[in-house]
């Protein structure tokens, strides 16, 4: 059996650039989409991000984001929200929902 995987398709014009610090914030994300890529601009500080639908908030015990890397993280349809956070400094996150790895 062969599995074939798109490449990350952004939901281009719609990604946003956020400063996480030691107290969470969230930001609303597309309905619809089924993956979210969140960028850590940050070259020393860890961000923390919690994906969901209506009001999330994230805590340095949800998936980090390590200093200048990139992740592809899978979400439900009806998520609409992604929570940020770092463990005190001031970080640079740039977040964009769309489709595929």
């Amino acid at each position: 059996m062969t599995t074939t995987t798109d490449s990350f398709q952004p939901s281009y014009g719609n990604g946003i650039t956020v400063a996480p610090t030691g107290t969470s914030a969230s930001s609303t994300l597309g309905v619809g989409s089924q993956n979210v890529v969140v960028t850590n601009l940050s070259s020393g500080v860890t961000a923390y991000v919690r994906i969901g639908t209506g009001a999330q908030t994230a805590t340095t015990a949800d998936y980090p984001v390590l200093p200048s890397t990139q992740i592809s993280l899978s979400k439900d349809r009806t998520d609409n929200t992604v929570a940020y956070i770092t463990d005190g400094s001031t970080g640079s996150l740039h977040i964009i929902a769309g489709r595929g790895l």
